[in-house]
C-alpha cells in the first residue's frame, strides 16, 4: 500500500471511531474529500454535509456544493445564516475566530437535534502553520480535523481526491468574501456584493484565480502572472465595471495572485 492509500486509511479510521458525523461542507477540495471519507467509513446514512448560506458567501457557490454533494452521494443540508453581525462587520483580526464560533455553536445544537455524534470540518496539516483563528476556535469547542490528525497536506489531497474520482481534485480555493478586506475596514453587505460582482466579471475574461481586495477606493486585483495579458488586455472595460462600483483607482498587484495575502498586513 502506497503512502496516500496508508492515509487515506488513517483518515477513514478516525472517522470511524467517531460513529456518525455532520461535516462542515463547503464542496472544496478539502471538506468534499472528507465527506467522501465519512461515507465511505460510516454510510451516508450516518452522516450529513452542512453548508452555511450567508452574505459572505456567492450563491453559485452555495449551488456547487449542493451538486457535488449529490454526485459523491452524502446527505446535504443548507443553513440559512447572518454572518455580517456587527462584530463581524467591524473586522477585527480576530474575525474568523468570532464567525466560525457563532457557526459552530449553531451547528452543535444542529448536530444534536439530529443525533450526529461528532463535527468534523476540513482543516487539513498546512492550515496548522499558517494565520488560522477559525482554527483555534474549532480546537476549543472540541471539533475534530480528520485531514490534518492524518496528516495529510493540501497537495496529498488533491492527489488523493483525483485518484479517487473526486471533481474537486484541481478546484481554486474560494474563501469567504471578508477576506478581501483589510482588517479594521468596515464590510458592509454591498461592499461584499461589489467584490462578487467585480471578481465574477474579470473570471467571466478567461481569468483562472481572482482576487479583488478593497483597500478603500482603490480595488486591487491578483490574478497569477500567466492571466497579466488579459487583465491588460481587458483594463477597459474592467475599469468601467469597477468605477461603477464606486472605485477611485484600479491596481494589478504585480506580485500575482497568492491566497491570504490580506494577512501580509499583520505584524509578524
Amino acid at each position: 500500500m502506497g503512502h496516500l492509500e496508508e492515509k487515506y486509511k488513517k483518515l477513514k479510521e478516525i472517522i470511524k471511531n467517531m460513529d456518525s458525523v455532520l461535516v462542515g461542507f463547503s464542496g472544496g477540495v478539502d471538506s468534499t474529500l472528507l465527506a467522501k471519507a465519512a461515507v465511505d467509513a460510516l454510510g451516508k446514512e450516518n452522516v450529513l454535509a452542512v453548508t452555511v448560506a450567508s452574505e459572505l458567501k456567492p450563491k453559485w457557490e452555495q449551488e456547487q456544493a449542493r451538486k457535488i454533494a449529490e454526485k459523491i452521494g452524502v446527505p446535504f443540508l443548507p443553513i440559512d445564516k447572518k454572518q455580517l453581525t456587527s462584530e463581524i462587520s467591524a473586522n477585527p483580526v480576530n474575525r474568523c475566530y468570532i464567525c466560525r464560533k457563532a457557526l459552530l455553536e449553531d451547528t452543535l445544537k444542529l448536530a444534536k437535534e439530529k443525533g450526529f455524534v461528532h463535527i468534523v470540518l476540513g482543516d487539513n496539516a498546512d492550515d496548522l502553520h499558517d494565520f488560522r483563528p477559525g482554527y483555534k476556535a474549532s480546537q476549543e469547542m472540541g471539533i475534530r480535523s480528520p485531514l490534518a490528525e492524518s496528516g495529510l497536506t493540501k497537495k496529498e489531497i488533491r492527489e488523493l481526491s483525483k485518484q479517487l474520482g473526486l471533481p474537486t481534485w484541481d478546484k481554486k480555493p474560494f474563501p469567504c468574501l471578508a477576506t478581501r478586506f483589510p482588517f479594521g475596514e468596515k464590510i458592509t453587505e454591498e461592499k461584499v456584493r461589489n467584490i462578487d460582482q467585480a471578481e465574477i466579471f474579470i473570471r467571466s475574461l478567461g481569468v483562472s484565480d481572482i482576487r479583488v481586495r478593497h483597500h478603500n477606493k482603490v480595488a486591487r486585483i491578483e490574478v497569477e502572472p500567466k492571466d497579466f495579458p488579459i487583465i491588460m488586455g481587458n483594463k477597459d472595460k474592467i475599469i468601467e465595471k469597477l468605477k461603477s462600483f464606486g472605485y477611485r483607482y484600479i491596481a494589478l498587484d504585480l506580485q500575482g495572485f497568492r491566497s491570504g495575502s490580506m494577512n501580509e498586513m499583520l505584524e509578524k
